[in-house]
């Protein structure tokens, strides 16, 4: 059942539709782009930054501008003598910042990567009130310049497809950024099914919603409908890694079903038990990013593995017919 808050926006913006059906859309994106307090939002929440709060402080933060805001990115590095090299830009979901990937970050430092944590615009220690997809990139791309070049992409939630985007170039107006690899986690493969959700939400008709999706042509140089993994990544074989828990109650897992498709470069590995949030601290999958990170692990074959539920996780390699198998 609607709540009354659901029910009295919706009426709002029917009012506002019989009028204008354009102004609706653009009232809707500027919902849509709008962040929220970067203040935590529950208990659960304050307890998981006050227990990454030492981490954090012993990273290196630098910030760096964008247009409309500051974005601050985070650096764990490991010891001069263990560093492969590698380095490896992570980027969190919509509601969410760096702290809660830090276990991710850690697992990279111990196999000597150079780990960068992005804070999107209006998240964690950025500044800024507005994120889509166009200002995503921007930040990702800023990152680059000043962290990069980037082996391996890992992109969290909205994280995956922010991540995509860059290295596909689909935002006209920010350069194109390709990494060697991109690892994606709980992320959706349409931003158009996201669209619609609050479509839906907001009781948007048919014309406030066509103008509502307009305004990422305006914003990103694309309609909405280039932006579909399979249509980014047309004729790209990125090595990719997807990982995505069944019981994900906010992504579903066809999602991930659908980045399995783009082609045999694609891993795809059930994190089932993981959630939606919890998976980006769970120890099987940072040791599985943190090896795919390093080159290993990438049979360039659809795989759908369980993760195992010990904290060892098993190499792969490929044997003569391309199946993965494992290695002692």
């Amino acid at each position: 059942m609607a709540s009354l808050v659901e029910k009295v926006t919706r009426a709002a913006f029917r009012v506002i539709a019989a009028q204008s059906p354009e102004k609706a859309g653009e009232l809707a994106f500027w919902l849509f782009c709008r962040t929220r307090s970067v203040k935590p939002q529950s208990e659960k929440e304050r307890l998981a930054l006050e227990k990454a709060s030492a981490r954090m402080a012993a990273s290196e933060t630098v910030r760096l501008v964008i247009p409309g805001s500051v974005v601050a990115t985070h650096v764990f590095r490991p010891a001069p003598e263990n560093d492969t090299g590698e380095r490896v830009l992570l980027v969190h979901g919509y509601r969410s910042r760096s702290d809660h990937m830090v276990a991710m970050a850690d697992a990279l430092v111990a196999r000597g990567h150079t780990a960068v944590c992005l804070d999107l615009p209006g998240h964690g220690a950025s500044t800024g009130r507005v994120l889509h997809l166009g200002k995503a990139v921007e930040a990702i791309d800023a990152a680059w310049r000043q962290h990069g070049p980037f082996g391996t992409f890992v992109g969290h939630s909205f994280g995956g497809p922010s991540v995509m985007a860059a290295a596909a170039g689909a935002i006209l107006h920010v350069r194109r950024r390709m990494p060697d690899r991109i690892v994606t986690i709980a992320a959706p493969s349409d931003i158009a099914d996201v669209f619609h959700w609050l479509g839906r939400l907001l009781g948007l008709g048919a014309a406030a919603q066509s103008a509502f999706e307009r305004q990422l042509l305006r914003v990103a140089g694309r309609p909405l409908s280039e932006f579909r993994a399979d249509r980014m990544f047309h004729g790209v074989r990125l090595p990719m890694l997807v990982i995505h828990a069944e019981d994900d109650k906010e992504v579903a897992f066809s999602n991930a079903e659908a980045l399995a498709r783009l082609g045999p470069h694609v891993r795809l590995v059930r994190a089932n038990g993981s959630g939606h949030r919890r998976i980006v601290s769970a120890g099987e999958v940072t040791s599985l990013v943190a090896e795919f990170a390093g080159g290993e692990a990438d049979c360039r074959r659809i795989v759908d593995l369980p993760l195992p539920t010990t904290k060892e996780i098993p190499r792969l390699d490929c044997s003569e017919d391309g199946r993965p198998r494992r290695l002692a």
